[in-house]
């Protein structure tokens, strides 16, 4: 049905033009008819026009009926067709203005255009244009940038700004209420605690580069080799990078000390994967007979332009002074990207890209400031505060009558009023958010726990997305071999000595026949017996499956302890008779390396490897050699990769083929179990792989090897002819065996996520492994759970196939996604919100062959489009990105180092502690700064209504009630210890959190701090307000000064009660704190004589008037609280009792 769909993807017009002409050929070959005459009527419409005006549907009956969408199309050029006037209006302006825009953006900040570049070797000299230099830069500021940029950060919020308006606005005599430490002294301190803060953690930042880019390294010139720094290597360059040296930057290899020519490099900081990549030498300039010879000849690389894929590159590289001149194409593998570490060997190889034109910065985001929801939410708070400010200021002065100079006393009485936002906030919330993050890392449940980022610890309540890394994060990255099944016969853990006994019987008997033939006995003959040949069968089966998986690989033994012991290299390696202990595998799959481990613990071990050859040791002792004659590696399009070998002893050749079970069952020859067995072994959670063989012949091997060769050296369509020879192969194989892989899972993984899903946090996965993997450790780590269907998202390419994968996803309920990078990035380019409004209504999305920069762009979409807050959590440098692009990134120290956990807001030690960290610390974190927020909002609010209740019985005077000291007691040592002793509150008790991670749900809700609440405590706040100075002028006798008295007393008495009202379970602490401030306050009376009459303040009196009033304004309140907690508990009660 697809042909008739003629969905394609936007082209360039001479593509479109080339495309039309073979339409229009063929539907005039289809001859005259309906058809016909319908496709030639718009045979030479631009094709991807029509695209725009089929939505995404529910079903494809849109595309059944093809006629109406062609249809459309008429319409739509119609409307197209604008006069160039009408154009303008209708919205043509707007489309000018961008442009301009742009163009002068463009112009003002111009960025270098990258291109592709020929490099020569050794002759930086010979470049023609400049490239950047190799040095690595993680600051945010520079020393003229850093004042500024500081306060710019810090005063782009509202609730600062305003308090530097106000505390100017004091140095102005007219305008002048109080004294200036009033207002300078709480401004002065927070401001100096983040310009500290900043200045080390800078400062940190710029000795880590200082570190990296000082780093020496051997470079090799005419005259020999010379020490440079890391940051002073230039593209041309040849550097010699020794074994576990980090490679400085992005290098063609062109030598290595390893005989066969290639060497192992780890590049678990760039793509995050742990085993060790095989890279090649350059053939040409690896056989040149010693190092000084790459002066001597005049060569160059040709290299693409600089690009974001870490896993493809192409270039050439070409001698000019042979005859004739040697070309050779360079790939992946020919290349040392910065930021690996050599793992074996010393390579030298030639510097093609620096600084930030290297694929690990160019995968890199720049860090930025992360700002919490809360302090958003606050920001907003403050703004509508304001507003209430200047609507107050400005009814008192129309009460006034405007008499006099009005616009000054508008701005005295803006300052009067101005503790409706209070100062204190700011200084509150940060001393609160250090509270947190010194509990978080005290909390013995998660020990190593680290907060690096101590502004946004609120954040870890309000999590609705959390995006995870898979290898080293879910999993521990651990290969363990669980079955073998041959199809009759299935073997596990509990029996693998069976097979063990297996082998060694066999390879005995092969032994006795070869010695048999040797002493010119004939070869033996089957006996008839039919219980021997059984046996027999199920033993050379199991010889030859266990054969086939120490074959059918790209591991490579290293042997640590031999390497630098003794010069004579090849003496050792002769002498060594491969019974080295401390021999390890390396290969590109940790899958691999479990499977050779394997065959090694049943009998049969890989003991040396190269280019050219392999060797086994049997259970007896002996040495088996294979020539490999072909290689056929691993691609996601294929899923198996194939070894051609020829046995040494027997010149039997064989070709071996291992993969998928979806690329290898039409590939083998017909059998009833496979499909079945692969089922029960992905339900287990296990990594499965299908093994064959083929046996050639001499003939059918050479006439392979000239059609492959042949294809091979092809220019056009090289690819597609050459996987058309290897499937000439790939025909009837015989089927050997099933193996099952178990990645073993990092601890406690299920319940975690288990937890995280009750909790109504959505999950995804982004990984860079294969699809098969990715989705097998999503089912075993029940991130999708069993009765869950899983919808894989087919490979898309173009802009029609997106659309009807799109339209197969929408049509699927409730199943979890599974999309490739690729096809990941073609329904963003075409499709992205339509995307986007899908995944999320996914329960699960897994997110396979992803590229760091994907990652990171995965995370901005979802809060662009959700604007829900996220968190990333990964432990490799690929997940740097990632984790910086989240609203909160959460960093694993693990076996990838420690990149991601230096560049994350929380670093943990292990994936189970997520579940502590959002469910409690999140929680109270969230609840206790919603709380402390609206309480010191609530002390400013009632303060300003008493003055308001003042100003206006004193007929609108703008004179300040409380003056001095009493105003900074008021909001410091009088009510602070109280207020900020609820960042020990706790609504819910930590072991009920994890029991009943449903009430996270609440969290993200955002009701802790919203207008609703808000404006509860502002009706709470006149309300007190009102109460307090009403009845304290009602009760006051003679003189003013007990006004004062009374009113400020009840209004301390009042602000610790209602702390005590706000509590939710008491700590000892809070107990103190209240006894505190009342205890300084009654102290302080003592001294204040300036303020209170000390006689008036010991009768019986004053302490009746201040004990009614306080009575008046808090207990309605409590009263209140009562009748709601028995009417309408909140859910955290009903759980509690």
């Amino acid at each position: 049905m697809a042909e008739h769909i003629r969905l394609y993807p936007v082209r360039s017009a001479a593509a479109a033009a080339a495309a039309n002409r073979k339409r229009a050929a063929y539907y005039n070959a289809a001859g005259p008819g309906p058809g016909a005459a319908r496709h030639s009527r718009y045979q030479l419409e631009d094709e991807s026009a029509h695209l725009d005006e089929m939505p995404l549907m529910m079903s494809e009956e849109g595309f059944e009926n093809d006629e109406s969408d062609y249809h459309t199309l008429p319409q739509a050029r119609v409307t197209q067709r604008r006069s160039g006037l009408e154009w303008f209006v209708c919205g043509g302006w707007r489309l000018l203005c961008a442009s301009c825009c742009d163009w002068l953006i463009n112009i003002c900040q111009r960025k270098k255009e990258l291109k592709a570049r020929t490099v020569w070797l050794g002759c930086p000299e010979k470049c023609e244009e400049k490239h950047p230099k190799n040095s690595i830069k993680n600051q945010k500021y520079n020393v003229f940038t850093f004042i500024p940029g500081v306060l710019y950060e810090q005063f782009k919020f509202f609730l600062n700004l305003y308090f530097l308006v106000v505390s100017c606005s004091q140095f102005v005599p007219a305008l002048k209420i109080g004294y200036l430490y009033t207002y300078w002294a709480p401004l002065g301190f927070v401001l100096a605690v983040i310009i500290i803060r900043e200045a080390v953690d800078e400062f940190r930042r710029f000795q880590r580069d200082k570190e990296v880019n000082a780093q020496l390294y051997s470079k090799l010139t005419v005259r020999g080799q010379v020490q440079v720094k890391s940051s002073d290597i230039q593209v041309g360059d040849l550097i010699i990078v020794e074994k576990n040296q980090r490679i400085p930057s992005d290098m063609v290899f062109l030598r290595t000390s390893e005989k066969a020519g290639s060497c192992f490099i780890r590049t678990d900081q760039l793509d995050g994967e742990t085993d060790w990549k095989l890279k090649v030498a350059v053939s040409c300039t690896q056989r040149l007979p010693a190092l000084g010879d790459l002066f001597s000849i005049n060569a160059y690389v040709y290299a693409q332009k600089p690009q974001l894929d870490i896993h493809s590159f192409e270039g050439t590289f070409t001698r000019e002074d042979s005859d004739p001149p040697i070309h050779e194409s360079l790939s992946i593998e020919n290349t040392l990207w910065a930021s690996t570490v050599v793992a074996s060997g010393t390579v030298i190889g030639v510097v093609i890209y620096t600084g930030k034109e290297t694929r690990s910065v160019m995968n890199t985001s720049n860090p930025k400031n992360k700002v919490g929801l809360l302090d958003l939410e606050l920001n907003q708070l403050t703004k509508a505060l304001f507003l209430a400010l200047v609507a107050l200021s400005v009814v008192m002065v129309t009460l006034q009558g405007f008499v006099g100079p009005w616009y000054r006393n508008l701005f005295r009485f803006l300052l009067l009023f101005s503790y409706i936002i209070p100062i204190s906030l700011r200084v509150n919330l940060d001393m609160g958010k250090a509270a947190y993050g010194w509990m978080i890392m005290k909390d013995e449940n998660i020990p190593g726990t680290v907060v690096r980022t101590s502004t946004i610890p609120e954040e870890l309540g309000r999590l609705v997305y959390l995006l995870t890394d898979k290898t080293g994060t879910l999993t521990r990255n651990e290969m363990v071999f669980k079955r073998l099944h041959l199809g009759t016969v299935s073997y596990g853990t509990d029996t693998m000595d069976e097979i063990q006994s297996h082998v060694a019987s066999s390879y005995s008997q092969m032994h006795s026949q070869a010695a048999g033939n040797n002493a010119s006995s004939p070869p033996p003959r089957k006996g008839p017996s039919s219980a021997p040949k059984v046996r027999k069968s199920v033993s050379s089966r199991i010889h030859e499956a266990v054969k086939a998986i120490a074959l059918c690989h790209n591991v490579t033994p290293v042997y640590e302890s031999w390497a630098g012991v003794t010069g004579e290299t090849e003496v050792a390696e002769a002498d060594r008779d491969f019974s080295d202990e401390n021999r390890t595998y390396q290969a590109s799959s940790p899958d691999e390396v479990a499977l050779v481990q394997w065959t090694e613990s049943v009998g049969l071990t890989l003991v040396s490897r190269d280019l050219a050859s392999m060797q086994l040791k049997t259970p007896g002792g002996q040495i088996l050699t294979f020539r490999i004659l072909q290689m056929f590696p691993f691609t996601s399009e294929s899923k198996r990769m194939g070894v051609i070998v020829r046995d040494e002893s027997t010149a039997e050749i064989t070709f071996y083929m291992k993969g998928a079970d979806v690329a290898m069952s039409s590939i083998v020859q017909y059998n009833d179990w496979l499909e079945e067995e692969c089922g029960n072994m992905a339900r287990e959670g296990l990594r499965t792989l299908v093994v064959a063989k083929r046996s050639l012949t001499e003939e059918q091997y050479q006439d392979f090897e000239s059609r492959y060769s042949q294809a091979k050296l092809s220019l056009h369509d090289r690819t597609l002819k050459v996987a058309a020879v290897v499937e000439s192969l790939e025909r009837e194989m015989e089927l050997l065996c099933l193996t099952g892989v178990e990645d073993q899972l990092q601890a406690d993984v299920r319940p975690t996520l288990e937890m995280l899903r009750n909790a109504g946090i959505k999950i995804w996965m982004l990984t860079g492994d294969k699809l098969e993997t990715a989705t097998c450790i999503a089912k075993s780590s029940h991130l999708v759970s069993r009765a869950q269907d899983v919808h894989i998202f087919k490979q898309v390419s173009s802009r029609g196939e997106a659309h009807l994968e799109l339209n197969a996803l929408r049509r699927r309920q409730d199943c979890a996604l599974v999309i490739s990078g690729d096809s990941l990035e073609v329904c963003l380019k075409y499709y992205e919100h339509e995307f986007v409004e899908l995944a999320c209504q996914c329960p699960a999305v897994v997110c396979c062959r992803c590229s760091p920069t994907q990652k990171a762009r995965i995370v901005t979409l979802l809060q662009q489009h959700t604007g829900r807050r996220t968190c990333a959590i990964g432990d490799g440098g690929n997940d740097v990105s990632m984790i910086q692009a989240a609203d909160c990134g959460i960093g694993i120290e693990g076996k990838e180092g420690k990149q991601a956990s230096l560049a994350a807001d929380f670093s943990i030690t292990q994936f189970r502690h997520v579940g502590r960290l959002l469910v409690v610390h999140g929680r109270n974190s969230y609840k206790r700064s919603a709380a402390l927020g609206q309480l010191v909002m609530h002390r400013g609010l009632v303060i300003s209504t008493m003055q308001a209740v003042f100003s206006s019985v004193f007929y609108f005077a703008s004179v300040p009630l409380y003056q001095g000291f009493l105003m900074v007691g008021y909001a410091t040592v009088y009510t602070m210890f109280p207020v900020f002793s609820l960042v020990l509150d706790q609504d819910v008790k930590p072991e009920m959190a994890l029991l009943y991670p449903e009430l996270y749900k609440d969290l993200t809700k955002g009701r802790s701090l919203s207008f609703k609440t808000f404006l509860v405590w502002v009706l709470i706040s006149v309300y007190q307000g009102g109460i307090l100075m009403y009845g304290a002028l009602l009760l006051f006798e003679s003189e003013f000064v007990h006004v004062v008295a009374i009113s400020f007393t009840a209004l301390i008495l009042t602000e610790l009660l209602m702390v005590a009202l706000t509590v939710r379970t008491w700590h000892w602490l809070m107990v103190v704190a209240e006894f505190l401030s009342l205890g300084c306050y009654v102290a302080s009376l003592l001294f204040l004589n300036e303020y209170f009459d000390v006689a008036f303040i010991t009768t019986v009196a004053f302490l009746w008037k201040v004990s009614a009033i306080t009575v008046v304004s808090c207990l309605p309140l409590y009263v209140l609280k009562y009748l709601r907690r028995k009417l309408s508990p909140p859910s955290y009660c009903k759980l509690a009792s």
